[in-house]
């Protein structure tokens, strides 16, 4: 279906990018995102079937959406997600396709997801070091996450892009290390400080690592060219090229261009005037804020037989209203009702 509408809001904003989220179960235990009990996951007849995500994702493409990722919980537990990827890029004009994963499972699935038509992949990966990602994850499976990256690479997404969240007390040591192993496996780094989104309403700004004190600690080791928030300036991580410092060599030796590490900083640095994304949760609700609180339902319009039309005013109507940010640093702030991993990344 030809784009033949767009997404404004009030401020001008365009939204392009789309995030659904296909389940909220996840095979971590993350302590920034839930408890090690694991939460009370959603009922599987609130769940958007496949066809309904397909119908769904239609209608955003034809409201000019250009680039959709698949995210949970984690993804790679929707059993049907390579079929997912495979109708999705059937659509005319074809969105990018792009995936979010912890990484637990993608050993046996990158190949079938690059042939299904997945473009690229996002892992998760806060540590290098054993002992430490199970403190942080609860789960043994760092050698498992480590060989699901490097089978994506093998398998042709490019580039692969690592998600690090930095925390104070833990793993913030760590930064030169990620970056160091990122560049020598040619993967493209991205820190994100760690954000208000726990299930457990627990988040300490005490805990989260800046921007600022990552750049300090990269310093040491690094020398950072800032080169900005991608081409159109609406890219969430803040890219710096890497003039000098361990791994660049490697990098440069491989043939790749322009090593660079990225950081997402929506708390200390948000980009929300530039913000070009959406959210669709795996029950079917509409965010136009990762922060919001207030969500528009599709769902029930959709089983309820509503008309591309229709579903397609609900979805302008909404973004039409999209707040003008977050407000983490104002003293009204309060975190979305929903955790991250019932949001969708």
């Amino acid at each position: 279906m030809a784009a033949d509408s767009v997404l404004i809001d009030r401020f001008g904003r365009v939204a392009t990018d789309l995030r659904i989220s296909l389940t909220d179960r996840c095979s971590l235990r993350c302590t920034y995102c839930m408890p090690a009990e694991g939460l009370d996951w959603l009922p599987r007849a609130e769940l958007l079937t496949d066809d309904e995500i397909v119908t769904l994702a239609g209608v955003f493409v034809g409201c000019g959406v250009t680039s959709i990722r698949l995210t949970g919980g984690e993804p790679l537990l929707h059993r049907t997600l390579a079929e997912i990827v495979s109708r999705l890029a059937q659509f005319s004009p074809r969105p990018e396709l792009s995936l979010t994963t912890n990484g637990v499972g993608l050993v046996d699935k990158a190949e079938g997801l690059v042939a299904a038509g997945l473009d690229r992949v996002n892992v998760s990966v806060d540590t290098l070091q054993p002992e430490r990602f199970l403190a942080l994850t609860r789960r043994n499976r760092l050698a498992d996450v480590l060989a699901g990256v490097a089978a994506a690479a093998a398998a042709g997404l490019s580039p692969v892009k690592i998600n690090a969240v930095l925390m104070r007390g833990s793993n913030f040591d760590e930064a030169p290390a990620l970056l160091d192993w990122a560049l020598r496996q040619g993967y493209r780094l991205r820190f994100i400080e760690h954000m208000p989104l726990d299930a457990q309403q627990a988040w300490n700004r005490e805990v989260m690592v800046s921007a600022e004190e990552i750049l300090e600690l990269l310093g040491r080791s690094y020398s950072l060219l800032p080169i900005g928030h991608g081409p159109d300036g609406s890219a969430p991580a803040e890219d710096f090229e890497i003039l000098d410092g361990p791994g660049r060599a490697h990098w440069a030796a491989a043939g790749h261009e322009r090593p660079r590490v990225g950081i997402i900083a929506s708390v200390t640095r948000p980009f929300c005037r530039d913000c070009d994304r959406l959210r669709l949760t795996s029950d079917g609700q509409l965010r136009t804020c990762l922060f919001a609180r207030d969500e528009t339902d599709l769902r029930g319009p959709l089983r309820a037989g509503a008309s591309v039309a229709e579903l397609t005013e609900l979805i302008t109507v909404a973004v039409a209203g999209k707040q003008s940010g977050h407000g983490i640093g104002s003293g009204s702030f309060q975190q979305p009702l929903r955790p991250m991993s019932a949001i969708g990344g």
